[in-house]
């Protein structure tokens, strides 16, 4: 797994853009919300030319809110090797382990970027029904044909 510690100029944008809105407001202490925080940097991807990154962000933000009262889980979360598959998507194998003592489902939001850390894609998986102190797995695949060095990361995993 590769961090994006050498984001591009998407990449830094979307973690600019979900900082900004993480300290903006009217004094009070909303904290926003994976939907809005993945509009603000949907829109601010849209205006610098990258649709179909922004289109992919905001739907990412949309299927994370699915997970209501959703705890952070990205340590509890693992990404296997990026491959190619015959379309050109990117995949990765996502393991979601459960320390609860009850069964919960994850949200794991997997980011793909290329060798420079620059954002390609953005998804949202869902591994439902891990059994206490079990693992479930599913695959990540990008939304689009990419090509050259890919490599993911964990963005954001919820459990609940």
């Amino acid at each position: 797994m590769a961090g994006l510690g050498g984001r591009g100029a998407a990449g830094a944008a979307l973690a600019l853009v979900m900082v900004s809105a993480a300290g903006c407001g009217n004094g009070s202490r909303h904290s926003p919300t994976p939907a809005e925080q993945a509009a603000s940097a949907a829109a601010s991807l849209a205006a610098r030319g990258g649709d179909a990154l922004a289109s992919a962000s905001a739907e990412a933000g949309r299927r994370l809110d699915e997970a209501k009262g959703g705890l952070n889980a990205k340590d509890q979360v693992s990404l296997g090797a990026v491959t190619l598959d015959g379309d050109g998507r990117a995949t990765t194998t996502v393991t979601a382990r459960n320390t609860a003592s009850a069964a919960k489902s994850f949200a794991v939001q997997v980011n793909f970027t290329d060798g420079g850390g620059n954002l390609l894609d953005v998804v949202v998986l869902m591994v439902k029904d891990v059994a206490a102190h079990g693992s479930g797995h599913g695959t990540a695949r990008s939304n689009r044909r990419l090509h050259g060095e890919v490599r993911a990361n964990v963005g954001t995993a919820l459990r609940y």
